[in-house]
Parts: structure tokens; sequence; C-alpha cells
């Protein structure tokens, strides 16, 4: 395996149970569909990170399963703001510390409010970003919750 991320760090440090899960990154096709088909793995328990900013209190991050999208209503909703955008892709790095394609919901440079979809609670194990292009941890939606210190809230449709 590759270096340490920020992400598999914070897990370690914490003795938060997880798995790595290394696939070929494609430049081209930055798909969940793309990554869950080269895996073997179900598209619904992959997980994409995903970073907005409101109108109120700023940055959120939304990770919700690859086979739905984000439904910015409930994420304004959930984060007390009443409107909500997607951060530019050309801001992503400096505002969470990861590249776009290699953007975990955990360690990023600051704590930021993270909304897990509700749709996880489903699964024994979801899949997320661990800090790097072609690099997924594997981990229970409560040893996330707990690593990325995030609330479930219905957010994707």
């Amino acid at each position: 395996m590759s270096k340490k991320t920020n992400a598999l760090r914070l897990l370690d440090a914490r003795k938060i149970p997880y798995e790595t899960v290394a696939y070929q990154y494609d430049a081209d096709d930055l798909s969940v569909e793309h990554i869950a088909s080269d895996n073997g793995l179900q598209l619904e328990r992959i997980f994409k990170t995903l970073v907005a900013k409101g109108d109120k209190y700023g940055i959120a991050v939304a990770v919700v399963p690859g086979d739905k999208t984000l439904d910015f209503k409930a994420l304004a909703k959930a984060s007390g703001n009443k409107k909500i955008a997607l951060i530019p892709v050309k801001d992503i790095q400096e505002v969470t510390g990861y590249i776009r394609g290699g953007c975990s919901p955990i360690g990023m440079k600051k704590d930021y409010p993270v909304y897990l979809d509700t749709s996880a609670l489903a699964y024994d194990v979801i899949y997320v970003n661990a800090g790097q292009r072609g690099l997924l941890a594997g981990l229970s939606p409560q040893a996330l919750k707990q690593a990325a210190a995030a609330e479930v809230a219905e957010i994707a449709s």
C-alpha cells in the first residue's frame, strides 16, 4: 500500500477499524460508477465526498451514496443554511487539504461539519475515499460517524 494518508493516520490514531481498497485511478473518469465496476463493489456502498458552502455557516461536507445525488435543499436545512452550493473544483485542495478525486470526509485541514446520508446505516461496511486518488477506506457507518464527527441526515435523492 502507498503512504498513509491523513484520513488513515486519523483512523489508526483513534483505533477505528477499516480496510483499504486500492483502485485504478482514471483521470478521465472520476465517476463512482467506474470505481464500483472496476472493484466489484456495490455502487450504493461507495459514498462520495462533496464539499459545499452555505450562505450562513460556510463549509459543509456531504457524504452521499454513489447511486444518488446530493439534495441541496436537504443539506442546506441540515446545516442551518438557507442556500448551499458546491465549492468550485479549483478550491477543493485549498479548503480541504485533499485533491479532487482524493477527497476524504476524514482528516480534512479543518474540522468542517460532515453530513452522512441516512442510507449509509443500512450497511455493515461503506466505502469512502481514503484521502488519495485510487484508495478507498471501508468501514462501518458508525466508525465513519465517529471519525468524521458526522451527523446523519437525509441529504441524498
